[in-house]
């Protein structure tokens, strides 16, 4: 098998895997035309400072001897298998980057012999860019639970970002579509990965000149849809993964049925990727807006709302908050308002020592207007062209997709993806909450 059957195997294997940012999108008319790198496996992320990058993507092996239920590449599966060497894929990164086509490296591999074997494969092939190529572009690598703290802790200081894939939210799912796994291998790896970070914070002030163990932090991966667990449940779990183990991200899949099997979707049932936007806002605010994950829930209810992102519905069932004077508002609140982000919060708390905030200058700063209208008032003035009746303000908070499908007028708009998508339904008690909301302010 030549080195380019074993890429297009090796990367399309790779595809499920969503701890990068790629849009998925394929150009059927220019297939294979100049600039598509699809077929390559190069896919893109962002850096913190928003700068697009480049990854070649890729599994080292898809040989595996687990038998996950949900995955792909598992043992029982008829699938074609091939592997690189490390010297293999070593050059033929090398190779890419030479050409420009990529910046840097995303590597997993399935687990072929033992957890150490694999990631000592894993090892050599950084080893070799590293060391050998001096290489020095990004390189994001994927820890293979159950294999050893020196190991895991070598592979950190040679890969810019480790992840775990924690795979499924609780530990009874993991037993049942992966028996082979359990929640303390996946774990153990996560609180290394936490020890070594921690590391660079103390020692790399003494010892400047040591190699930084994965300075640009880990993340996971929670697959949606493949069992039963609620948003809340996933949010719970997301909430306490920051807080102990300090992740940079937590990454959402929706599950795409691939394998038959009794405990899991049958295949051709769309994936849920509205669910997963939903759980992609939330985690956001979770991150950088100060709520809790139990916040954004109402009652005992276990979704996030459909046709209303996680921050107007909370905004909407604490009216008693709004409207918020914005030259007074403490900055804490002003994150709580739909259509405030995190840097026009901190222009509004700059600007307003100099001068009385208006509804211009609150435009110009980069409110979204639009939204922050119905929760928000500047110099004790409400904007002019608030609308009053009930269904204007629900319709006035959606997207132009969420008020398609929420009039049921029009098809959903199909979101950038190759995959038909599960389209969100209303329950009575849903549609009864609605009308409630949209009481006046």
């Amino acid at each position: 098998m030549d080195t380019m059957e074993k890429l297009r195997i090796l990367s399309d294997a790779a595809k499920y895997d969503a701890a990068c940012t790629s849009s998925g999108a394929q150009k059927s008319a220019q297939r294979g035309g100049i600039g598509s790198a699809e077929a390559c496996g190069i896919c893109h992320s962002f850096a913190a400072d928003g700068r697009c990058i480049s990854l070649l993507k890729v599994l080292q092996t898809n040989v595996c001897v687990y038998d996950c239920a949900y995955c792909v590449n598992r043992r029982s599966n008829d699938t074609r298998r091939a592997s690189f060497s490390s010297r293999e894929l070593a050059e033929l990164t090398i190779a890419f980057y030479r050409r420009n086509y990529i910046e840097g490296l995303f590597l997993s591999s399935g687990v072929a012999g033992t957890p150490d074997a694999a990631t000592e494969t894993m090892i050599e092939t950084l080893r070799i860019l590293r060391d050998e190529y001096r290489f020095s572009g990004y390189i994001h690598a994927k820890a293979i639970p159950g294999a050893d703290a020196a190991l895991v802790r070598r592979l950190g200081l040679l890969a810019d970002r480790l992840s775990v894939n924690i795979e499924l939210p609780s530990g009874q799912s993991l037993q049942r579509l992966a028996p082979d796994k359990t929640k303390t291998a996946i774990l153990a790896p996560m609180s290394l990965i936490r020890g070594g970070i921690d590391e660079n914070r103390r020692d790399l002030v003494r010892f400047r000149h040591s190699p930084h163990f994965a300075p640009a932090g880990q993340s996971t991966q929670i697959i949606i849809g493949a069992t039963n667990e609620t948003d809340r449940q996933i949010l719970t779990l997301t909430s306490a993964l920051y807080e102990r183990y300090r992740l940079k991200r937590v990454f959402y899949s929706a599950y795409i049925p691939v394998n038959d099997a009794r405990a899991l979707p049958p295949v051709g049932t769309p994936p849920p990727l509205w669910r997963e936007h939903r759980l992609y806002q939330a985690d956001w605010l979770l991150r950088f807006y100060g709520f809790s994950s139990d916040e954004l829930f109402h009652g005992t209810e276990g979704r996030l709302h459909p046709y209303l992102d996680p921050k107007c519905h909370w905004a909407l069932r604490h009216k008693e908050i709004f409207p918020l004077e914005v030259n007074r508002a403490p900055y804490e609140l002003l994150l709580r308002v739909p259509g405030v982000g995190v840097k026009s919060a901190w222009r509004i708390t700059r600007a307003r020592r100099a001068a009385t905030l208006t509804w211009d200058a609150l435009a110009k700063i980069g409110v979204v207007t639009k939204r922050a209208r119905h929760f928000l008032v500047a110099n004790g003035k409400r904007c002019f062209d608030t609308p009053a009746a009930k269904e204007d303000l629900l319709l006035d908070l959606m997207s132009p997709r969420e008020r398609a499908l929420f009039r049921e007028e029009t098809a959903p708009v199909r979101q950038l993806s190759l995959f038909e998508e599960e389209t969100p339904t209303l329950s009575p008690i849903e549609r009864k909450e609605l009308s409630c909301l949209a009481a006046p302010m």
